[in-house]
């Protein structure tokens, strides 16, 4: 065998077969232990007082009420965060600006900034004491304790997650096929449906996918402008906590399988997009490939 051959030559495991075992053993005691018995235990308590009871709490008009505010709160939010997370990556990757990095920067504000103090950002903005609380209050205009506030709130804890999926997978992709576009005399309009989309429609969904399951599931932010009014300004995971400190705890665990069933439901959109994406074995879920390294 010449030393090319040794060099591209697999690699055999040198590990022992011991240690194999073992470091396999302990990632599928922790996937159990901290992932698999959690997820099992909220649809056994969800279901311990029988299937009546669980549809009896789901047909609850406040867990209705908390149902339709995520979705609304959900349904308003994610449409937003796509349009900004596209025009932003847009922008970051395909021209340059001053202050370029001061908008990346901001981007990431929220990963690094407590749910609860955004959630108090919008109290001093908005509240009866805050900036133009006292402007809103007489005009009967409320968004403290309100949809509104909820819906800001969901906003700014999820606008960075479809931002960041399309950003560095647009830096990568490059200019150079909008450019050719231009200069065949495709709008910018033409440019984007027929160019951009197509490149991005996976990290698009994928950044999608997470928002939507950051929305439905933010307590933080939420608890604290909503003021936690049953039947008004309760979502799901707030009517959870209402449930639980209200000792109905069977009450609780089946409004939480709601958000667990959405968990596993994006788990496997998730697990299907890395499919379409790197098929079965692939690493990384989102590998930046445009369609021009796709026809070579």
């Amino acid at each position: 065998m010449t030393d090319e051959e040794k060099i591209n030559a697999p690699r055999r495991m040198t590990e022992p077969p011991f240690m194999r075992r073992l470091l396999i053993f302990t990632a599928l005691a922790f996937i159990g232990l901290f992932l698999v018995i959690p997820l099992v235990s909220v649809f056994a308590e969800a279901f311990r007082q029988g299937v009546g009871y669980y549809f009896h709490t789901l047909r609850d008009p406040y867990t209705v009420n908390a149902i339709e505010l995520t979705l609304i709160a959900a349904g308003i939010s994610v449409p937003l965060n796509c349009l900004f997370g596209v025009c932003a990556a847009w922008t970051i990757a395909k021209f340059d600006f001053p202050g370029k990095s001061i908008l990346l920067t901001l981007i990431d504000l929220p990963f690094s900034i407590s749910p609860v103090i955004s959630g108090l950002i919008y109290v001093l903005v908005f509240g009866a004491q805050g900036w133009f609380g006292p402007w809103l209050l007489p005009h009967h205009i409320h968004i403290i304790f309100a949809v509104p506030g909820i819906v800001l709130a969901t906003i700014f804890v999820t606008f960075p997650f479809v931002a960041r999926e399309l950003i560095p997978l647009m830096q990568a992709q490059g200019r150079t096929e909008e450019e050719a576009a231009r200069v065949l005399g495709a709008s910018g309009w033409q440019t984007f449906w027929r160019v951009t989309l197509p490149n991005i429609k996976w990290g698009l969904l994928y950044g999608v996918i997470l928002c939507n399951a950051r929305a439905m599931g933010e307590f933080g932010a939420v608890s604290v402008v909503s003021g936690h009014i049953q039947g008004k300004t309760n979502t799901i995971p707030l009517h959870v906590q209402i449930l639980y400190e209200g000792n109905d705890f069977t009450g609780a665990f089946a409004v939480a399988s709601l958000l667990t069933f959405l968990a596993l439901v994006t788990l496997v959109l998730k697990s299907w997009i890395e499919f379409k994406h790197v098929g079965i074995g692939g690493i990384f879920p989102l590998p930046i490939v445009s369609n021009r390294d796709k026809q070579t």
